[in-house]
């Protein structure tokens, strides 16, 4: 776990032609042994976004001046155990995944407080949390995602 790191936030893994190549030159830039295997690139992926979600949410709880006991993946990256997982471990935070819809679902609650169905956001977000199905990630072996947290915000500066 943790053998290679990339900032998913680097320019060149916008659309690059070559993604695992674009991963193995910055993985080589950085003095990192590249993934080779589509395993391997897959978990440097999913584990440098969790990284990535923990350095985001630690700038908003400096901003925030609060702390931020969960977070929650919507969409299509909720559907992904692994990354679930990740980011609660890495984060050091339960995470909540689902509704995979939830751009829709967000849409219907709002025209249906448009039209007077639904008296507030609260009761938005009850009928959203009894509609869809969520799951929940409890973190776990925190303290080598420290480790590896170490080794990712010296990328960043890098």
């Amino acid at each position: 776990p943790h053998a290679a790191l990339i900032d998913p936030d680097d320019p060149r893994f916008l659309n690059p032609p070559d993604m695992p190549a674009a991963i193995a030159d910055f993985c080589r830039e950085t003095g990192q042994t590249p993934p080779e295997s589509v395993a391997a690139i897959t978990r440097c992926i999913v584990e440098s976004l969790a990284l990535k979600y923990r350095w985001v949410l630690d700038r908003l709880e400096e901003v925030a001046g609060r702390p931020i006991g969960r977070v929650h993946l919507i969409g299509g990256g909720s559907q992904n155990r692994q990354l679930c997982q990740a980011t609660a471990d890495a984060s050091g935070r339960p995470v909540l995944a689902g509704p995979v819809e939830a751009t829709a679902a967000g849409n219907v609650v709002v025209q249906a407080m448009g039209a007077g169905r639904l008296e507030s956001l609260a009761a938005a977000r009850a009928l959203v949390r009894a509609s869809f199905p969520l799951q929940e990630y409890r973190p776990a072996d925190t303290t080598a995602w420290d480790s590896a947290y170490a080794r990712f915000l010296s990328l960043l500066r890098g």
